[in-house]
C-alpha cells in the first residue's frame, strides 16, 4: 500500500508540473477575465497551452527569421531570385495554422501518458545522475533521428501516403517557394507521424520529462531553420542546404537533425556535389 501511494505521489509530480505550466502560461495569454479555462479538464488545459504556445512559437520564429533573411540582410544569405513571394508564404501559414491544433494533440497526449505513469520518464536528473542523463538523451535523439528518417522515407515510398499526406508539403519544391513558414506546412497527420518517434521513445528509454517537452517544441524552430534555403555548412548537421535538395530531388536527405541516417542508408546527397554537377 505504501509503495503504491509513493508511486502515485511520484507521478503526481508530473501533473503538478504541467498544471504549473498551464497556470503560468494561460493566465498570461488567454483573453477574458475569470480564467474560464480553469474549468476545462486538465488534458484540455494542457492542449490549449500547447496550441497557443505552438502558434506563438511558429509566428515569432517565422516572422523574425523572414525579417532577417529577406529584409534586414536582403541578398546576404540567398540570391534575390530565391526569395519566396508573399503569396507563397501566406499559403504556407494557412496550411500550418489549420494543422496546428492537431499537431498539439501529440505533446498533450504525451503529457497525459507520462502523468499516468505509462512511460519511462523520470522527473529529476538527480534520479539518474548527469552521466546517465547525457547517455539517455543521446539514445533518445538517436532513436528519434532513426524514427523520423524512416517515417519520412516511407511517406515518400508508399505512394498512397505520399499522395494523400506528404504531397501537401512538397508543393514547395523550389528555393523560391520555400521559407521558414513552410516548416510546419504539412497535412496534420503527416506532421504527427513524423514527430511520433518522440513519444514512442518514452516507452523504450528513460527520459527526462522537461527535456522531452523542450525537444518537442524545439522541432518548430528546427523545421523553420531547415526550410530557409541557407546552407550553414556545419557538419554533421542536416541543415537547409541538405533539406533544399530533398525538396528538389524527392529521393535524398530524409534525415532531420544530422546527415548520419542518410549516410548509413545510402540516401545522402551533399550540397557541394550538386554545385559541382551544375
Amino acid at each position: 500500500m505504501a509503495a503504491a501511494a509513493a508511486e502515485q505521489d511520484y507521478w503526481g509530480l508530473f501533473r503538478e508540473e504541467t498544471g504549473w505550466y498551464n497556470e503560468i502560461f494561460l493566465s498570461a495569454v488567454v483573453p477574458g477575465g475569470g480564467g474560464w479555462w480553469r474549468a476545462l479538464p486538465h488534458p484540455l488545459r494542457s492542449w490549449l497551452r500547447n496550441c497557443i504556445g505552438g502558434y506563438l512559437l511558429y509566428f515569432a520564429t517565422g516572422f523574425l527569421w523572414c525579417f532577417v533573411i529577406y529584409y534586414w540582410k536582403r541578398n546576404a544569405y540567398i540570391p534575390k531570385d530565391a526569395v519566396p513571394t508573399v503569396e507563397a508564404m501566406k499559403k504556407q501559414i494557412i496550411v500550418a495554422s489549420k494543422a496546428m491544433p492537431f499537431y498539439c494533440a501529440l505533446p498533450s497526449v504525451s503529457e497525459h501518458m507520462i502523468e499516468s505513469g505509462w512511460t519511462r520518464c523520470f522527473f529529476h536528473i538527480s534520479e539518474v545522475g548527469w552521466p546517465m542523463y547525457i547517455v539517455y538523451v543521446s539514445l533518445y535523439l538517436i532513436f528519434v533521428e532513426f524514427g523520423i528518417y524512416w517515417m519520412h522515407r516511407e511517406l515518400h515510398d508508399i505512394k498512397p501516403l505520399y499522395k494523400h499526406l506528404h504531397a501537401t508539403h512538397h508543393i514547395y519544391n523550389k528555393e523560391n517557394t520555400l521559407s521558414p513558414f513552410a516548416g510546419l506546412a504539412f497535412h496534420p497527420l503527416d506532421g504527427i507521424l513524423q514527430a511520433i518517434s518522440h513519444v514512442i521513445a518514452l516507452f523504450l528509454l528513460p527520459m527526462h520529462f522537461r527535456t522531452h517537452i523542450a525537444l518537442l517544441f524545439i522541432e518548430a524552430v528546427w523545421t523553420a531553420n531547415i526550410h530557409d534555403c541557407i546552407h550553414g555548412k556545419i557538419w554533421p548537421v542536416m541543415g537547409a542546404g541538405y533539406h533544399t535538395i530533398h525538396h528538389t530531388t524527392y529521393r535524398h536527405n530524409y534525415g532531420h537533425y544530422t546527415v548520419w541516417m542518410d549516410w548509413l542508408f545510402g540516401t545522402l546527397r551533399e550540397p557541394e556535389d550538386l554545385l559541382k554537377k551544375d
